[in-house]
């Protein structure tokens, strides 16, 4: 088949031609409309369950909302993970359902088995689907400053979130800071009882106040006309003078109520630099071109803040995810640059030919080009995983033609020195096809060791098989171009060239008469390089075994996220204000550029999460240089003096911690269990041994306590003397303290609610006693019917998988081996004795590497068994195969060494590498044994050292080539390894390049070797079966 490609290429050359314009052509639209992102699609589907419940303590929200829930949603195909967290007034459900789950299925499951709750939840108790949103969905936080709190709110939620809500790909916007207007009513309770008006006739008289109301139509004549009765007002003074019923005649209702503007309750709170703030947290939508959103995104910031009020400004930018990946790809696509200007200088070096180089370059952007084209029809883009993939095959993208080009110039140069050349386009083709059989079984190799690569799965999987794809589609693109483009090339620009200059090149010569000499040493020391090799090959495998062990090399985001966590129970005002000292203390810190601040939750966070709690967003100045440790360190102890728990990761970082573990934090111990004491007991009693352990920072218990509360226990039997029943005044009393919203003011864009709800001076626990409680007999004070007493509850409860959790967690401080520090906390576990009932269970994203250790180690004893197969089917004999293979252990030599000398750890990108690398280790000894076997089968040369050594010495430069591009290529990936865009790409390119190394300069001898002393009875099987070219 491949004759045949090769021949109609050369006997169509035009269109041949002109068909690769095309592909060129094609290439770069396709190139040019691929979505860009920093990383391939993580997402594995989570549908978030938000249901709101005011008024409910966290116990109350955890039994009769979360539990439901969670009992509606058990079971759903595809569940990994049920968790929930339940505080005052919200109880958030998170299904996490396993990788390539579709969300609109998943999304549609679960509003059927909601819909099962109706009736059975609180009263105005309505669970909603939080939007879809990505795992990288946080594009961008933006701070609005400049004005007061309620101005800046509003400028947010009325002006600026609209505004974004409206671009394409934006999935939501949460602020976050600033105060909420209400036209509140807070009623006078002791005002009330002397007019003797009750709470029921205030509520009424306030429901629906400004509203208005439609009437229908009426005709007249020819005309149909509209009818509307309008109240609608802004004027709070309207609302002051609504008449209230009273048994001594009409009131205006602030003779009974203090009527004013007010603020909501708040939750949360946001600052930025030191100052207060509205934070806007923009999330993407999946599959989503980060960069093109984010343009949109700060076009309509520029035009807000062109009308925006002086003073203000909505356009600060504290984070923005664009910045990491712009680099990260703009990083590795000058990798792929630097990476082709270092296989020029090398093909030229040996090639010693314009053409001929310019002839094995072209291979590159034409598989660049056509491997674009693939990933448009298939829906992939542009990220570095993608681009790692092409830029760690780019020096193997010229294999095919360098093999070919190196092969037909040598094959000319005979020609020419023949007394009767043949036909030009006759020596090409058989050149040509002397050398395909060798680089296709190459690149089927290639294909096969990247089995475990497409197996893998979670994360890992997510992440690297991209690369795999990536690097799989431009090998094959590569190899059609060397069967069709590069012979018709060859055709037109070599034999002018030959007929100029054909001698080989200096460093051919060079390397040719080292190697002949290398071989001449070596075929009478052959026990002695056996047993060196072997000697080699067992440090290696020693040294691969105490390598220290990694999941992934950490990123270098440009940018911190640092989370605060105070006591529970400490009120808002007090969070905030210690919050903003921590904003003042990062900013000191050198490298910070700015600081954003979000204390508490926001009203739409799906993240359930107390006043007590802080993040800060810290942004590193551009071209910082210092060591992301370095600044971690100094950030700790900049916040030590405040009075709270820290933890420090990376943006992008802590998500995929959570995507792992559902914690942010690299190491999580879980405790399960019911009762939260003896969780906590048993947490405790673990977190003073982790903390001596060397390794670990930010070790912490979820701050899930017991805090100070107030509970209203009402009496039935004094109830039940007033006419009550006990929930009538408990929901009395909720109606006052938490409030009640009967209706909204409309101006505009803008949407107020109109609550009633005690002041703060009447909801203290001394003034609620007095509170007064409508009975059949009258208004009855709250003390009369229930007892107020102060005690200690729970903040929050947290459950996964249908048991409460309470979790230790823990972060490596980078210095250690993760390995390590995981077997010391195992340890620490083993020797734990926790209370009855609790369980405790080591999560982390060391679980992820165990995971892919597991299935690259296995799954690659099958992908060896493949290749196996197929080399021994090819050859006809199982010794010829195993002569290939054994170079893929002498690689391993070199690959430890490097890791070893660069100081990485054994992790998944460096596990990616050794993939990689057996595939590239076959080529060697295919293009070796393929020659020699063609040369002793058909071209009748004896079976002898001088044979095997002619044979070698032509293999020296396809050989070296080969070699050296794809191994320099690489240097760009080792140099610089915590640039954006290469932390992952480092570990692959540097294991390749030491196996490279290693496995190149061993195979140079052993090979030979191998083949002279176990090789003739396959020769003579192949010679009694006539095979054919090799």
């Amino acid at each position: 088949m491949f004759r045949a490609i090769v021949g109609f290429s050369l006997a169509n050359r035009l269109l041949v031609l002109a068909l690769a314009a095309a592909l060129s052509l094609g290439g770069l639209v396709a190139a040019n409309r691929l979505p860009v992102d920093v990383f391939p699609d993580l997402n594995r589907t989570t549908v978030t369950v938000m249901t709101e419940v005011p008024g409910l303590a966290a116990e109350e929200t955890e039994s009769l909302v979360t539990i439901p829930v969670e009992a509606a949603l058990g079971g759903l195909p595809g569940t990994l993970r049920l968790r929930s967290s339940s505080v005052a007034g919200l109880s958030i459900v998170y299904v996490d359902f396993d990788f390539g789950v579709d969300v609109l299925a998943s999304r549609q499951q679960v509003s059927e088995r909601l819909a099962t709750l109706a009736g059975t939840l609180p009263s105005g108790a309505e669970p909603r689907l939080a939007p879809i949103s990505s795992i990288m969905g946080e594009v961008m936080l933006v701070a609005v400053t400049g004005a007061e709190p309620m101005r800046l709110r509003e400028l947010a939620d009325f002006t600026l979130r609209p505004k974004l809500l409206a671009i394409p790909g934006v999935a939501q916007v949460v602020p976050i800071g600033g105060a909420q207007r209400q036209y509140l009513v807070s009623p006078r309770p002791q005002d009330m009882r002397a007019q003797g008006v009750t709470l029921a006739t205030v509520e009424a008289a306030v429901s629906g106040f400004a509203s208005n109301a439609g009437g229908g139509f009426v005709d007249q004549g020819a005309r149909e006309l509209p009818l509307r009765a309008v109240t609608r007002t802004t004027d709070i003074a309207r609302l002051a003078a609504v008449p209230v019923a009273s048994p001594g005649g009409t009131l205006r209702l602030d003779q009974l109520a203090d009527v004013t503007l007010g603020a909501r309750p708040r939750r949360g709170d946001g600052g930025y630099n030191g100052a207060p703030a509205v934070i806007l947290s923009i999330a993407k939508q999946p599959h989503i071109d980060t960069i093109a959103l984010t343009r949109r995104i700060e076009a309509v910031l520029r035009e807000t803040q062109r009308t925006a009020p002086p003073g203000v400004r909505v356009d600060q930018v504290q984070f923005r995810q664009a910045d990491f990946v712009e680099t990260s790809v703009a990083n590795v696509r000058q990798v792929l640059v630097e990476a082709l200007l270092v296989v020029a200088v090398v093909l030229f070096a040996f090639l010693l030919s314009g053409r001929a180089t310019a002839i094995s370059l072209l291979a590159i952007p034409l598989s660049v080009l056509a491997t674009a084209i693939i990933f448009a029809l298939f829906g992939i883009g542009i990220n570095t995983m993608t681009l790692g993939g092409i830029a760690i095959a780019i020096g193997e993208l010229v294999d095919d033609a360098v093999v070919d080009v190196e092969n037909i110039v040598r094959r000319l140069r005979e020609n020419r020195a023949l007394a009767t050349p043949r036909p030009v386009l006759g020596v090409i083709a058989e050149a040509s096809q002397e050398v395909r059989s060798g680089i296709v079984y190459a690149t089927a190799i290639i294909i096969l060791v990247f089995v475990p690569l497409f197996a893998l799965g979670g994360i890992e999987g997510q992440l690297f098989r991209p690369l795999g794809l990536a690097y799989v589609i431009s090998i094959l693109t590569s190899l059609i171009v060397a069967i069709t483009i590069t012979p018709v090339l060859a055709s037109l620009l070599l034999p002018a060239t030959l007929r100029r200059a054909g001698r080989e090149s200096p460093l051919v010569r060079v390397a040719k008469a080292g190697y002949g000499r290398l071989l001449g040493w070596a075929w009478h020391r052959e026990r002695l390089i056996y047993a060196t090799a072997a000697a080699l090959f067992a440090s290696g495998l020693g040294g691969a075994l105490m390598l220290p062990r990694a999941f992934l090399p950490p990123f270098n985001e440009g940018s911190f996220t640092v989370n605060l966590q105070f006591q529970p129970g400490i009120s808002l005002t007090e969070s905030a204000h210690l919050g903003a000292i921590g904003e003042r203390l990062l900013r000191q810190v050198p490298d910070v550029a700015s600081v954003g601040r979000r204390t508490g939750r926001g009203e739409l966070d799906e993240h359930a999460e107390g006043v007590h709690y802080g993040e800060y967003d810290v942004q590193l100045r551009r071209g910082s240089t210092r060591d992301k440790h370095d600044v971690a360190a100094d950030i700790r102890a900049a916040l030590a003096p405040l009075p709270g728990s820290v933890n420090v990761g990376q943006p992008i970082g802590h998500r995929l911690e959570h995507l792992i573990s559902g914690v942010r934090a690299e190491i999580a111990v879980k405790f399960y269990g019911e009762d939260l004491d003896a969780l906590r007991q048993a947490a405790s009693a673990l977190e003073g041994r982790l903390r001596a352990l060397p390794g670990l920072s930010d070790v912490q218990i979820e701050r899930i306590t017991r805090v100070p509360q107030f509970d209203v226990r009402v009496r039935p039997e004094a109830a039940s003397a007033y006419g009550l029943a006990p929930a009538r005044v408990a929901d009395a009393f909720a109606d006052l303290t938490a409030g009640k919203t009967l209706g909204q003011v409309i101006d505009g864009l803008r949407r107020y609610d109109v609550v009633v709800r005690l002041d703060e001076a009447a909801r203290a626990p001394a003034a609620l006693a007095q509170l007064p409680i409508d009975t059949p007999g009258g208004p009855v004070q709250l003390a009369a019917l229930a007892d107020i007493v102060e005690v200690a509850a729970p903040n929050q409860y947290v459950r996964e998988n249908g048991r409460r959790r309470l979790a230790l967690l823990a972060n490596t401080n980078g210095r250690q081996s993760q390995q390590a520090i995981v077997a010391a906390i195992e340890r620490e576990i083993a020797a734990l004795k926790p209370p009855p009932g609790v369980s405790v269970a080591l999560e982390g994203n060391f679980e992820a590497e165990r995971a892919a250790a597991r299935t690259i180690g296995l799954l690659s004893l099958v992908s060896l068994a493949l290749i196996f197969a197929l080399l021994a089917s090819r050859y006809r004999s199982p010794v010829l195969a195993l002569i290939i293979i054994g170079s893929v252990p002498l690689a391993l030599v070199g690959s430890v060494a490097a890791l070893a000398l660069a100081g990485q750890p054994l992790s998944v990108a460096s596990m990616v590498g050794f993939v990689t690398l057996a595939g590239i280790a076959t080529r060697n000894g295919i293009l070796k044994i393929s020659h020699w076997l063609n040369l002793i089968l058909h071209e009748g040369r004896a079976f002898d050292e001088a044979t095997l050594t002619e044979g070698a010495l032509d293999r020296v430069a396809p050989v070296l080539m080969t070699a050296l591009s794809a191994g320099l290529a690489l240097l760009p990936l080792v140099v610089g390894a915590e640039a954006p865009g290469k932390e992952i790409l480092h570990p692959v390119a540097l294991t390749i390049l030491g196996g490279l190394f290693s496995s190149t300069l061993l195979d140079a001898v052993i090979t030979p070797l191998l083949f002279r002393r176990f090789a003739r009875p396959a020769l003579d099987r192949l010679a009694n079966a006539k095979a054919d070219a090799f």
